[in-house]
Formats: C-alpha cells, structure tokens, sequence
C-alpha cells in the first residue's frame, strides 16, 4: 500500500487522480480493510449470527436445520461455527433452482451458474446489495494489488455465467479504471487493443495468458513490447513455476486471484503487493481449513480443504462449503499492514486428485516441473491410459519457439532428463512427447490438462 492516512480509526490511502481520498476509501470498503485482528472476530461473530438466521430462511437450510434440531439463535460466535453442518457441491445441485433462495424473486437482480462437468447446475442468486459488495471486494482487491484509478483495464475471460468477466469488470469500473470488456477469445485483437490503448493491467486465464505470449513469439513479436504492468491471473490452477515463466516473458508483475462462483467468483482472495499469500476478505468470508477425509479441524499451518462461509450475502448465503481446494492458513502479519489472513497458493483439489498406479498426484506436480524449463512451452497435456492392465501416463508438451536446435542427440538427452526429474517428483516413470510449439489444442477459458482414458 502506499502511505497511509488514519482518520475516525479508519486507514485511508492516499491516492492520485479525481478520486478523493475519502471517496476512494467508501469505494473500496476501507473500514473493512483498517479492521485490526479483534475487530475482524467481532465482526465475524455478529455476522455469522446474520448469515445463519437468513440461511434459515431458504427451504434448504430451514429443513436441514429442523432435522439437527438447530435453532439460528443458538449461534452467537465465530466459534459457533462447527455447530453448523457442512455444505456440498451436491447440495447445491439438488437444491436447484431455487430452494437455496432467501429473498423474494423481485430482489434477485442477477443468477450465476457453475455446471461443472456432469449432472445439474449450481444457481446463484444475487441482490443488488449482494452485487455492490462484491464489487467493492474486488475493487479493494485490484487496489491492494497496485492498480490505480488511471490504468487501463483490459478484460480478456468471458461473460455471462462465469462469473469471473462480470467480477473484475464490476470491479475495476468501481476503482475507476478505463475497463475493456474485450472477453474471450480473437487473440488478433486482444494484442491490437491492448497496443492501440496502452492497456496496463490484464484479467486472463494462465494458459490463455501464456497462449498470446506464445503466439507472438511464433509471429517474431516481442510480449515485453506491449508495456502491461500487472496482471491478474485466476479461473484455474497454475504453479509458481507458471508465474515465473509468463512474468519473464512479458515483463509484468502476475498477481494470484481466488474464487469460486459459490462465493460469488473473484475476490475470495487477493494478493497484495508483497505477493506472498493472498488476503482472505474476512469481514465476507469466514474461512476453515479441515482434513478432507475425517472432517475435523486441520493442525495450525497444515495443509487441509478450505471450507469457507458467506458473510454478507443477502439473496444466498452458504453454510460451511467445501471448495474441496487444497491450502493452509498463514498466520504471521503481512508488511502491507492489512490483518486479513493469508491464504496460501491452491495445492490443488481434493477431488482433481489423480491415482496412477497407486500413487497420488496431483497435476501442479507435473506443471512444477514442466515451468522450470525456459526450452519448454507453456503448453502441455496429461494422458492417461491402461496397458496390459497398468496404467500409463504420457505428458505430452511443446518445445518453446527456437529452443530446438535440430540435434535428435539433444532432444533425447532432454527428454531423458526430464523424465528423470518428474519421476522424482511423483514416483513413477511417465513418458514424455515433445511436440512443436503451437501444436497442443489451445484453450481461451479454463484449460484441460488430464485425458484420463482409463475407463
């Protein structure tokens, strides 16, 4: 953050522009963000206590509560919080359309939709409250990590059911950003508007982020050229190692970003400058971590499920949700001054979880591997298979543009050093295809790493 200014108890940060510093400070929920650790439990108890008496409210958590023998008003902690019963995925599946809905139809201004791959979608419904939350969230997320009223704001996801366009989009107009809702997708354009209007901070996938980098290079462009400062990055997994390649290529800062549509979408968890853990919203978000198996608290700093409940949410609030996403919690207090809790980077989903021949991996192994290598692409995919009633893994990934220089010795030797090193990694030799670069399928929304033809 940049210096800071205390007024009424409440932290204002000095900014530059037409947006004055109070008014930035209520654009972005700054008496949020100046809450100190106490501040943040006594809040998250009256809140909680809130969210639980407008759960009851929907016939899905007014049945369930019955059948507990619960009473909303037997909540009146934080630390009442495990008192409440869990909520699945598939809950929200068979609560569709409507009966997670608290409110009256003529209050929904907005329904989002998360369908996953199979079975029926997730509905999530929204009041303009609801709506305007969200998008100091994400505005106070943007700020924190560096942007600025006067950047330009290239958009570059989709809209409509995902919830990640509409998000940042809200989010950045309330900063005050020049917003380009370019969505997916006609890279062509994508390089020429962020060119013709000096676009200084981006919203992409990873893979589609790294898919421009690798299609200018293959044009004999240079990403640096384009002059992007930051970049938000989010919608699916990727490793630090994925991080490091895409800032080395273009030259900018990437900030990890987590969400999920349950939650709303973007804006869950941020990364400040410091870039070390993204800031969990406390006041909108009470956060546990559990293992996934026995259900029971994780130890302090040990890596578990997230489960996370709904705050400050009118039209649908959440009971305990397991993402089933893999972190941990960290405790000690960020430089930047803000005392949100940390949430470290997604190790990956209890349910993406892959057993191959008796061992777990999880495919942030492989990327980890894959992104150390500047002559290997960002490209890559993960094939699964039986043979004579074993299983066989292929990772398929691309040579970076020019990194070949025609020798089979070299390319073998490289194949059989990175085979050596990802078998080290996860236990077990896997086979690897080296491909050229731009001959993988390319994804412009969430990439699909794992083709899993077991059956």
């Amino acid at each position: 953050m940049n210096a800071k200014y205390t007024i009424d108890g409440f932290i204002h940060i000095h900014t530059t522009g037409d947006i004055s510093m109070n008014e930035l400070h209520d654009r972005i929920g700054g008496r949020f963000m100046a809450m100190s650790t106490d501040e943040i439990r006594e809040w998250q108890s009256q809140a909680l206590a809130r969210s639980v008496a407008q759960a009851a409210k929907s016939p899905f958590y007014s049945e369930r509560f019955k059948n507990m023998g619960l009473d909303p008003s037997d909540i009146k902690s934080w630390e009442d919080i495990t008192k409440l019963p869990l909520t699945s995925k598939e809950d929200l599946r068979l609560s569709y359309p409507a009966q997670m809905l608290t409110v009256d139809q003529e209050q929904v201004i907005r329904m989002h939709t998360s369908s996953g791959t199979t079975g029926k979608p997730t509905a999530i419904f929204h009041t303009r409250e609801d709506i305007d939350n969200w998008a100091e969230l994400m505005a106070r997320s943007l700020y924190q990590a560096g942007a600025r009223s006067n950047d330009v704001f290239q958009n570059m996801t989709g809209y409509g059911m995902f919830t990640g366009g509409l998000g940042l989009h809200y989010g950045a107009e309330r900063l005050g950003m020049w917003v380009i809702p370019a969505g997916a997708g006609n890279t062509a354009r994508h390089i020429m508007l962020i060119r013709d209007f000096h676009v200084t901070v981006i919203h992409a996938t990873p893979s589609y982020a790294m898919h421009v980098a690798e299609r200018m290079l293959q044009e004999g462009d240079d990403p640096k050229s384009l002059g992007i400062k930051m970049a938000v990055l989010g919608a699916e997994p990727y490793t630090e190692e994925m991080r490091q390649k895409l800032q080395d290529i273009y030259g900018f800062k990437v900030f990890n970003s987590y969400g999920l549509s349950e939650m709303n979408g973007p804006g869950v968890a941020f990364e400040c400058e410091n870039r070390n853990g993204m800031h969990l919203w406390e006041d909108s978000y009470l956060a546990e971590i559990i293992n996934p198996d026995t259900l029971q608290p994780a130890g302090e700093g040990e890596v578990g499920e997230l489960v996370l409940t709904t705050l400050r949410r009118t039209a649908m609030p959440i009971i305990r949700y397991r993402t089933r996403d893999l972190t941990r919690i960290i405790a000690d207090k960020c430089s930047c001054g803000c005392n949100h809790r940390r949430l470290a980077r997604m190790v990956g989903r209890s349910d993406d979880m892959l057993i191959v021949r008796g061992v777990n991996v999880f495919p942030s192994q492989i990327e980890e591997v894959l992104m150390r290598h500047k002559w290997l692409g960002g490209n890559y995919l993960i094939n699964l298979s039986t043979a004579a009633a074993l299983d066989q893994m292929t990772v398929k990934v691309e040579i970076a543009k020019d990194a070949f220089d025609g020798s089979l010795d070299t390319l073998r030797s490289k194949r059989g050093e990175l085979q050596k090193e990802l078998k080290e990694q996860i236990g077990f030799t896997a086979q690897i295809e080296l491909v050229e670069s731009g001959s993988l399928p390319a994804s412009e929304g969430k990439a699909k790493r794992v083709i899993d033809e077991r059956g």
